[in-house]
């Protein structure tokens, strides 16, 4: 039994200690519901061997609504085999909603705009390809605190990014 968890146990630093290859800058678009937000800009900025940095930004412009979204990530990497990674993260954000006279059920609303906060989680999978192309797969529940804006929300998305 003590070999058995030994072993387990030399087996997960060593899988823990297996340097990462991310790339030290990553931009793109990860495309999914957002909340309203649609595509955002994505940016991704390595941090050290097995961390990163993640920040999105979402602009939403429609008939009775507009506003933008920025979200910012730390995810953790782990490395399934060549090229494929799996992440996992946290962060917060902020953003405005504004919305017009006309906008569904607006009448339940103090005011035409609002300034939120939301905090999120994220897990996801990606696959960094020989050319400096980077796609990715994610779940992120959102927490969001504000007026129009409240309560838990999730985004799942898919990400494509120019590495470099």
């Amino acid at each position: 039994m003590k070999k058995t968890i030994t072993l387990l146990l030399i087996s997960f630093f060593a899988v823990n200690a297996y340097s990462q290859d991310i790339a030290d800058h990553a931009i793109g678009l990860r495309l999914g519901d957002g909340d309203g937000y649609g595509a955002e800009i994505t940016y991704q900025r390595a941090l050290g061997d097995i961390n990163r940095l993640e920040i999105d930004l979402g602009i939403e412009s429609g008939n009775n609504f507009n506003g933008y979204k920025v979200t910012g990530i730390y995810q953790w990497i782990w490395n399934i085999e060549d090229g494929f990674n799996w992440y996992a993260g946290a962060g917060a954000g902020f953003g405005t909603a504004n919305l017009d006279d006309d906008f569904n059920g607006r009448d339940r609303f103090d005011n035409d705009s609002e300034f939120f906060l939301h905090a999120a989680g994220q897990i996801g999978i990606e696959y960094n390809f020989d050319i400096p192309l980077q796609l990715s797969l994610d779940f992120r529940p959102e927490l969001y605190f504000g007026d129009f804006r409240d309560g838990l929300d999730t985004d799942i998305a898919l990400g494509v990014r120019y590495q470099f």
